[in-house]
């Protein structure tokens, strides 16, 4: 068997690590695991003699509830029983990402890095063992070169700020991305990346042109020449976290009208909502690339007559003008009888506030805002449909929707088109692997307000019963899956350092089908030793 030769820098830093930890049977008596993370950061190098440990708290510490909860989206890993971090560590410098990493490994916990805090499954703030969390919020930098349509922009940096940052540059440039602006880009890109932007422009990751990452090891690769291609295709859809630390990405931005068109239509099922839905799969994938239309599928209590209904919203994005949207509707999609009346005109930038369902006359300003207030628990998944599904089928969900719906508690689905650019570009030209062949994307909500595991578990088994309802009409063989809409019933690896390519296959598939693979060597090659990892990570070839 061969010995491990340690780096002579390594060696040094057990040395000095261990002299400076105390003997368990020492007095004062022996410091607990977080009490040893804080000791341990300080033994690391650090900016300009200020202690690592100032950007960590522990959860001994009074604001440490605070620091938690501020990047915690979904109500059901904020319980009583849910593992806490043993540390949270707010990055200011890369010093203190290398610290922190140093300090992970030499303790053995596991690493969470948390851009935004809007993992479906709480990846970026949870774990069933000990583990730090490393909180991207405060690099968030924005670097704009209008010269030649580029930006620097820092992994903790949200969506709206980016947005509101390119709108402070030019009326007529965007990025290609997401609607909900407290999202972080460190995991929207790194997932994928999409928005009402896509048919015509694709996903976020088709824009990014450079990137910058730190290995286990403290090192950092400044831009894809170092880090080699294989790596940087890997980390544009292949979920960065896997990888490494995202620091920052370069992407380019898109030209768009100094206008664009917004609207908002409802039917019910008595409106012709069932017919709507079905002449939607038809022309939604290979309308006009400049609209975008969603539907937003809504069990709802009926005024007049008792019981419930479905509603359906036809919510659209168009680059243009409503004359010619309306020219496009009317000759391809003349049962949705959009009028003028229904169309808003908007600067890029205020539709995204529209989309981000603000206030209507709310101040772009509003995009800026980075905290959210935890208000419920969800459940929340995806799946792609490459098939039309015929009327008798769309009456067969919405009835099985009604009946998965206590309401005021329900679920319900937003379905988004693909078509147009997504299905120009090769399956294998990024990890994101779901482009020609499917027709739209659901996403599959589930809501409720009060905490309890007995309640939980009663509506986590009515949002798993409905999905297992709509396996008939999606994809097959395998089931696809958003690698962005993170869903654990598809599957998990064992904890530690134990995921194999055949364990963790089980959502790799889904998730990346045969991208799966080539994830997988590139991660034997830069993270052999498998410290980035989690539940649904990539795992290292055996």
């Amino acid at each position: 068997m061969k010995m491990k030769i340690w780096s002579r820098p390594t060696f040094l830093i057990i040395i000095i690590y261990l002299i400076a930890i105390p003997r368990v049977n020492s007095s004062p008596p022996s410091l607990s695991v977080p009490e040893h993370f804080l000791r341990c950061l300080d033994t690391q190098p650090a900016d300009h003699g200020s202690p690592n440990s100032r950007t960590a708290v522990i959860p001994t510490n009074s604001s440490f509830s605070t620091n938690l909860m501020n990047g915690v989206r979904n109500l059901r890993f904020a319980s009583a029983s849910t593992r806490k971090p043993e540390a949270i560590v707010a990055a200011v410098t890369e010093t203190h990402i290398r610290a922190t990493l140093s300090c992970c490994k030499l303790l053995n916990l596991e690493l969470r890095i948390r851009s935004g805090g809007h993992d479906y499954e709480g990846f970026s703030y949870t774990s069933p063992v000990p583990f730090v969390i490393l909180d991207m919020y405060n690099f968030h930098k924005i670097d704009i070169n209008m010269t030649d349509e580029t930006v620097w922009i820092q992994a903790g940096a949200s969506l709206g700020e980016l947005y509101y940052n390119i709108a402070s540059k030019s009326k007529v440039h965007a990025f290609p991305a997401g609607v909900c602006p407290k999202v972080g880009t460190g995991g929207h890109f790194s997932g994928g990346g999409f928005g009402n932007l896509m048919r015509k422009h694709g996903l976020s990751i088709d824009h990014i042109i450079d990137a910058q990452i730190m290995d286990a090891n403290g090192k950092v690769y400044r831009d894809r020449r170092s880090m080699g291609e294989d790596v940087f295709w890997a980390i544009r859809g292949g979920g960065g976290g896997s990888y490494g630390v995202i620091l920052a990405w370069k992407i380019k931005l898109i030209r768009i009208p100094e206008k664009v068109t917004v609207f908002k239509l409802k039917r019910t099922v008595k409106e012709g909502a069932v017919d709507l839905v079905w002449k939607w799969q038809q022309v939604a994938p290979v309308i006009d690339r400049d609209l975008f239309i969603r539907l937003e599928i809504k069990p709802i209590n009926q005024k007049i007559s008792k019981g419930k209904t479905i509603k359906v919203s036809f919510i659209g994005m168009f680059l243009g003008l409503p004359e010619r949207l309306l020219n496009i509707t009317k000759q391809s999609f003349p049962e949705l009888h959009l009028t003028k009346s229904d169309c808003m005109v908007k600067k890029w930038i205020e539709s995204t506030v529209f989309w981000a369902n603000y206030p209507e006359k709310g101040p772009i300003q509003i995009l800026l805002k980075r905290a959210s207030t935890n208000e419920y628990y969800w459940k929340r998944t995806s799946d792609f449909v490459q098939t039309p599904i015929s009327k008798q089928g769309l009456a067969k969900i919405f009835k099985t929707m009604i009946d998965h719906s206590p309401l005021p508690r329900r679920v319900w689905m937003q379905w988004n088109p693909w078509g147009g650019k997504m299905a120009d570009i090769p399956s294998d030209a990024t990890p994101f692997v779901h482009r020609a062949g499917n027709i739209f994307m659901i996403e599959h909500f589930m809501n409720w307000y009060r905490p309890g595991d007995e309640l939980e578990e009663q509506f986590l088994a009515i949002a798993r019963s409905f999905k297992e309802a709509m396996t008939p009409f999606v994809s097959k063989n395998p089931r696809e899956a958003f690698f962005n809409y993170r869903d654990l019933d598809i599957g998990i690896t064992t904890p530690g350092y134990n995921a194999t390519y055949l364990g963790a296959k089980v959502y790799g598939d889904k998730y990346f089908k045969g991208n799966y693979l080539r994830l997988v060597k590139v991660k034997a090659w830069f993270d052999r030793t498998n410290f980035f990892r989690s539940q649904q990570g990539i795992p290292v070839l055996a």
